[in-house]
């Protein structure tokens, strides 16, 4: 019986590691600041993510844990699709349509997510 546990976890872990977002997979030589409209948004495990309309490209932006984004107060009822926000943080060295957020701005508040 505890094999086929140990041969599910085997198979199961690959997999998660190379779903999970890597920050070494972002440019931080590179800064980007966008304000732009939301279109979605997460606030959930590992961490939240929001589609930026910025122009006429809609940037996915991964956010911070949900407890971090709560702890620096940045509650789950603050953001709502169709509200504008400003986001800074560094592009995917891969994905041309995706960053990771350092720092958003909800109206004049400005939250550190790292």
């Amino acid at each position: 019986m505890l094999l086929p546990v140990k041969l599910l976890l085997m198979l199961f872990f690959p997999l998660a590691v190379a779903l999970h977002h890597g920050w070494a997979n972002y440019d931080q030589t590179k800064t980007l600041d966008y304000t732009g409209q939301v279109k979605e948004i997460t606030y959930e495990n590992p961490h939240g993510m929001l589609q930026l309309q910025h122009e006429d490209k809609t940037w996915t932006v991964v956010l911070a844990p949900p407890s971090r984004m709560s702890s620096r107060g940045l509650t789950k009822d603050m953001i709502q699709p169709g509200d504008k926000v400003r986001v800074v943080g560094y592009p995917h060295k891969e994905e041309g349509d995706e960053m990771r957020a350092e720092r958003i701005y909800v109206g004049d508040k400005k939250i550190e997510l790292r």
